[in-house]
């Protein structure tokens, strides 16, 4: 899910209001850097042009950013005007607003998105430097086969010595990417790019697309087994329930590094953080609210898993299937386990039957599976997590009409819950323990520190996690992380003394 992955389809808001307010009016599309674009036009000599252009792209719902005067003469202006759509069908209808602008011509249209991909996000920059023959038999032959023979004898010191102390494997199958499905790897791969770039911008840890041209579990583990040596830790992503599930526990019964699946762990991770101060907000007791999670996947999985390890003891799993029941024939073998985790009393339904009475509402199932109308019959108070990606399961802004607390995966609204809020501390945590396994401990652990960030005095409906900027995250997770694993028996490397190596 990557982000609980943060870039949502924008949908129709509704104006600010109240809960139990329905009645607020339409304000047009919500604009989103992600569909922004940059049109080229040149423009006659008239000194109302440049107002009339800004007009046209108002008046067509959308969001200028800049203009830029990229060439002025005597009859006219050459200028880029930068801005924001709803989607790509609203970028279209600026650019025909745009050209039926008298004495205005439409020469260019530019995606930012896509230019920002061309040629991929990421490079490998060296940390030494080569500028003279000393610098390079130190850094090559023939200086590195000492450090070499070194290692053969003391390959506890891999980690100190190499990148694997600092480097991440972002490895993916392509059959889950975001919320759009079986992509391929090829595709996935400018998810994973943008991964590795939140590893590095965050933790200053250094991370690698690795995307494999396989669905098979058994393919998927040898080459994970393969490459492992070289990397600390591996963070597994967009891979398809119920495999992901087998591909993590395999991994972590084989190697000595820790393996993270983000789209469940990060995800539970923030669910879990956001939850405890919404439930603060609304005057709550985790033990004692019925909470409604819709989606059984890999997200769904986890963040049930680490609700009910934290405390949480009424909840109700819902998927295409309907309420999960231990009694229902269809369901295969991950959803019977957690059907049996959360559903003792054999209740059936659909969605809106589970959410009556409920207190809590966390989707990570799909798109718009929810009327907004279906969370009238919550409980008062009503906390309510819309998290799919790209399109939520419910409009979040109309939402907010019904419920006390509302946060979803969208940049545009309050209470964003984002992935990189978890996995970059979790993984510095890690590295900085030099941790051979992650744990629940460790998962409860990070959720507490996220959700600690957030004061008693900054509290309210719409602040319960903290920014994704907030540069307190990373190390308070990290923090977290890493004190955790120094306490668990096993889960840490032996750390060596040795400050020189001969060979």
């Amino acid at each position: 899910m990557g982000a609980v992955s943060t870039d949502t389809a924008p949908t129709t808001a509704t104006g600010d209001s109240s809960p139990g307010d329905p009645a607020a009016a339409p304000r047009g599309p919500v604009t989103s850097a992600s569909y922004s674009i940059t049109v080229r036009l040149t423009a006659d000599g008239d000194p109302a042009s440049i107002g009339r252009i800004a007009t046209a792209v108002g008046t067509a719902g959308g969001a200028v950013t800049a203009i830029d005067v990229v060439d002025s003469r005597s009859d006219g202006l050459t200028v880029d005007v930068t801005c924001s759509a709803a989607d790509a069908a609203h970028s279209e209808e600026m650019v025909d607003a745009l050209r039926a602008v008298p004495g205005v011509a439409v020469r260019k249209v530019s995606d930012r998105t896509f230019l920002l991909h061309l040629g991929g996000k990421l490079e490998v920059a060296s940390k030494v430097p080569l500028r003279t023959r000393d610098d390079l038999s130190m850094a090559y032959t023939p200086g590195v086969a000492r450090v070499c023979l070194a290692l053969a004898e003391h390959p506890e010191d891999v980690r100190r010595l190499t990148i694997k102390g600092n480097t991440v494997a972002v490895v993916t199958d392509g059959s889950a990417v975001l919320g759009l499905g079986d992509l391929g790897p090829g595709a996935a791969l400018p998810v994973m790019e943008g991964k590795a770039v939140l590893f590095k911008r965050f933790a200053d840890i250094d991370a690698w697309p690795i995307c494999l041209d396989t669905n098979d579990v058994d393919e998927i583990v040898r080459a994970v087994e393969l490459i492992a040596p070289g990397f600390g830790g591996i963070n597994l992503e967009d891979i398809a329930a119920p495999r992901c599930f087998e591909v993590e526990a395999r991994l972590r019964e084989k190697l000595d590094i820790p393996v993270f699946h983000d789209d469940q762990h990060g995800t539970a991770i923030v669910a879990l953080a956001a939850l405890r101060n919404a439930l603060r907000v609304v005057d709550k007791e985790l033990p004692d609210v019925r909470i409604v999670v819709a989606g059984a996947g890999a997200a769904g999985t986890a963040i049930v898993h680490l609700l009910l390890e934290a405390g949480a003891r009424q909840v109700l799993v819902w998927d295409r299937e309907g309420i999960l029941s231990p009694d229902d024939e269809r369901l295969g073998p991950a959803k019977q386990a957690l059907a049996a985790r959360t559903n003792p009393g054999r209740v059936r339904g659909e969605l809106p039957d589970a959410l009556a009475g409920a207190d809590v509402f966390i989707g990570v199932s799909a798109g718009n599976v929810l009327p907004v109308e279906a969370l009238a019959g919550m409980a008062e108070r009503a906390v309510v997590f819309p998290m799919a990606n790209p399109t939520p399961e419910v409009d979040p802004v109309r939402a907010r009409q019904y419920a006390a607390v509302v946060a979803s995966g969208r940049s545009d609204l309050p209470n964003q819950i984002n992935n990189v809020l978890a996995f970059p501390g979790v993984f510095r945590g890690l590295l900085d323990a030099r941790a051979t396994e992650i744990s629940t401990g460790m998962l409860l652990a990070a959720a507490e520190a996220l959700s600690a960030l957030v004061r008693d005095d900054q509290l309210n409906a719409n602040y319960v996690i903290p920014s994704v900027f907030d540069p307190a995250v990373t190390p308070a997770v990290a923090a977290a992380v890493a004190d955790q694993a120094r306490t668990e028996p096993g889960a840490t490397a032996p750390v060596t003394d040795r400050t020189s190596l001969t060979g």
